[in-house]
């Protein structure tokens, strides 16, 4: 019955002129489990399912509905070939070639979420709650669990027909720490894609007990002193760079300028070939790492997913791309189509995206005789090349004579993207991938999974101290 309405769309919207349709079927059921400051603020769960068709005419139309019976499809249709014949005299749109591929994937989970009752999600996050609240200096804290499963049909024009089944899980803790007029927060959060086992495997008590601790102890902390100095960055940090400086400026659109209006152009367009950092900075792009949150075989446009060498020994050496993006920079389509939902169309977005580890063993990088660790990932900004950027950090700890003292707290990273590429000296064996459930991009903003990571990393910056 799917595979028929899907082809269907495709087949009317190629009798109304379409050059090329494609179609993505989506069902989904979902539940998020929320406990702040010791009350249940929200147990909710909801299925969602429709249809997104994309046409190509003139330019690109697309359209969605969720009545899934012939009739709403003639107007989806319809919609969408209006949009698609609307525009007046534009630039050709070439898709690169991919192959035509007929495919069933479903991601293995040990246990289904659907399969625990609410109540033991609610239970198990008030007590992770009831942990975090470790003194008086505690103010707020939140805890939650969340999952999704999906199942995707893509079919296309050209024959493709694709089945994709995958879970997403997901947990957190927080916790905000006030002492006098001083305010810090805390949390840690583990997600990926698989099922209940990643939160049991979290252990969230035990976590929001460490995530309390920490936060009263920093909310007492000094800051820390401005000063350009070595700086080691733990995998927690370490993904937070990689995704601002390293993933968005990997997207070809960005690359293009595309995106200049809302999301940002990349400082490194026209670069490919050159040297945009140390020989040991090497990052990837790869939709197939199993069990992360970026996770998957096929894009969105049902081109595979590969891993793509974005940086090479310092070398810039490819971008993500779309079919349309691949062809006009000549190379061949790399998957990095994806959308939030059916609703949406596809954009460029990165997947799992990370610097590979390299040959140090973490205590190599405190060998130095003055220098400051930054540990975990708060605010960033970055301007719309992604080339300046300042980042802060949860803690900072000083190393003197490879000996840690501290933390510290609000300290910042500053820098210049190539600058402080071209600086790294040092990258760590300790490699761990960290979930982002909330990237953004696009116009209406989509919100998608991702995956980034890292090992500890050394290089030279700026430090900023708390105002």
């Amino acid at each position: 019955m799917a595979t028929d309405l899907a082809a269907y769309a495709i087949n009317e919207a190629l009798k109304a002129g379409s050059k090329y349709a494609d179609v993505r079927l989506e069902r989904s059921i979902g539940e998020m489990v929320v406990v702040k400051d010791g009350k249940v603020e929200r147990a909710k769960s909801e299925e969602m399912h429709g249809l997104g068709l994309r046409v190509l005419l003139k330019t690109w139309g697309f359209a969605s509905c969720t009545d899934l019976n012939k009739r709403s499809l003639r107007k989806t249709v319809a919609a969408a070939v209006s949009m698609g014949k609307s525009a007046q005299k534009t630039k050709p749109h070439t898709l690169s070639k991919i192959p035509v591929n007929r495919d069933t994937i479903i991601t293995n989970i040990i246990k289904d979420p659907l399969d625990i009752p609410v109540e033991e999600k609610v239970e198990l996050c008030l007590d992770g709650d009831g942990c975090a609240r470790v003194d008086r200096f505690i103010k707020h804290t939140t805890t939650y669990i969340a999952w999704e499963k999906t199942q995707k049909l893509f079919m296309s024009s050209e024959g493709a027909e694709i089945m994709f089944q995958n879970t997403l899980t997901y947990c957190e803790t927080f916790a905000l720490a006030k002492r006098g007029a001083v305010v810090e927060y805390m949390d840690e959060m583990a997600g990926g894609s698989g099922g209940y086992e990643i939160i049991e495997n979290f252990n969230l008590p035990e976590k929001a007990k460490n995530v309390g601790q920490r936060a009263s102890k920093l909310a007492a902390a000094k800051t820390m002193p401005d000063k350009k100095t070595t700086v080691v960055l733990d995998q927690d940090l370490v993904a937070l760079l990689c995704h601002e400086i390293i993933g968005h400026p990997s997207e070809a659109d960005r690359v293009l300028g595309r995106e200049a209006a809302w999301a940002g152009k990349a400082w490194w367009a026209g670069m490919i070939g050159k040297r945009i950092g140390s020989k040991l900075l090497n990052a990837t792009d790869d939709p197939r790492v199993k069990g992360a949150l970026g996770y998957y075989e096929y894009d969105d446009e049902g081109t595979p997913a590969r891993r793509k060498e974005l940086i090479r020994d310092g070398i810039l050496n490819e971008h993500m791309h779309s079919r349309e993006t691949a062809a006009e920079f000549g190379v061949i389509p790399n998957g990095n189509m994806r959308a939030q939902s059916f609703q949406y169309l596809p954009l460029i977005r990165m997947s799992n995206t990370f610097i590979e580890p390299g040959d140090f063993e973490k205590e190599e990088l405190f060998e130095v005789k003055d220098g400051v660790y930054l540990k975990g990932q708060k605010i960033p900004s970055i301007d719309s090349r992604r080339y300046n950027f300042q980042i802060s950090a949860k803690e900072a700890f000083q190393i003197k004579h490879g000996e840690i003292t501290g933390p510290y707290r609000g300290a910042s990273i500053v820098g210049v993207a190539p600058d402080f590429f071209n600086s790294v000296d040092a990258v760590g064996k300790d490699f761990e991938m960290r979930p982002v459930p909330n990237c953004g991009k696009g116009d209406p903003m989509q919100t998608i999974g991702v995956g980034n990571g890292g090992p500890h990393l050394r290089g030279v910056a700026m430090v900023a101290g708390v105002r």
